[in-house]
């Protein structure tokens, strides 16, 4: 069973994905909290693995609690908000959160990436992937000089592994570009995060472009999902 806390200062929500978690065979809800002070608490308490946090909650909003949850174990949190401000999801995958997705997406959407983020993945709303990429280049051409450092590290396959993860490629359709079997792939993928100090793909893909190994709307690139 996956089990899953819920945080968000609306009773209404709570309740809502209380009935959505909990209507599937396999997730059960363990525990609610009304702000991100008590969903930090909550968390150290009832050990869940997926939290739903919500962003703009009175005291400790979702992205410190968020901060806080993430470095105190292997609990993985999901930030939901009615907002899609480029601010927050920079912000909440910077805190350490493994999914953002908008409050008006489908249940199944939701369903996903609880399920994803419960086996270590992350997931972001398709609609957000492209802005948090941009937000990143706009930064500048020049990475900073830890992610430099981190890029150094990585052998030339992994490099180019890390070029189709930040493009949105499987390990499937990075093995096929490749001609590598798909567990070699999953090989290079593992190295290569711990390598640069990310906690899952989605970390990696904020490296790869602050780092600018891939850059939106070069030749050949494929769709983001």
């Amino acid at each position: 069973m996956i089990r899953v806390l819920i945080a968000d200062d609306q009773a209404l929500i709570r309740d809502g994905l209380s009935l959505i978690i909990d209507s599937q065979p396999d997730m059960e809800v363990v525990g609610e909290a009304s702000d991100g002070a008590e969903a930090v608490r909550a968390a150290g308490a009832l050990k869940p693995d997926v939290v739903l946090m919500d962003v703009r909650m009175p005291g400790v909003d979702g992205l410190e609690a968020t901060r806080s949850v993430t470095s105190g174990g292997d609990c993985r949190v999901i930030v939901l908000t009615t907002f899609d401000l480029d601010e927050y999801v920079v912000q909440a995958l910077k805190a350490g959160a493994s999914g953002f997705l908008l409050k008006s997406s489908p249940r199944q959407h939701l369903l996903h990436a609880v399920r994803t983020a419960a086996e270590g993945g992350a997931l972001l709303d398709p609609g957000l992937t492209l802005r948090l990429v941009e937000e990143h280049v706009r930064g500048g051409p020049s990475a900073p000089a830890d992610v430099r450092a981190q890029l150094d590290r990585l052998t030339a396959r992994e490099h180019e592994v890390l070029g189709l993860l930040a493009r949105g490629l499987t390990n499937a359709e990075i093995a096929s570009r490749l001609y590598i079997g798909e567990t070699t792939v999953k090989s290079h993928v593992a190295r290569t995060l711990d390598k640069i100090g990310a906690r899952d793909r989605i970390q990696a893909v904020v490296v790869a472009y602050e780092a600018g190994l891939v850059r939106p709307g070069e030749p050949d690139e494929p769709p983001i999902p």
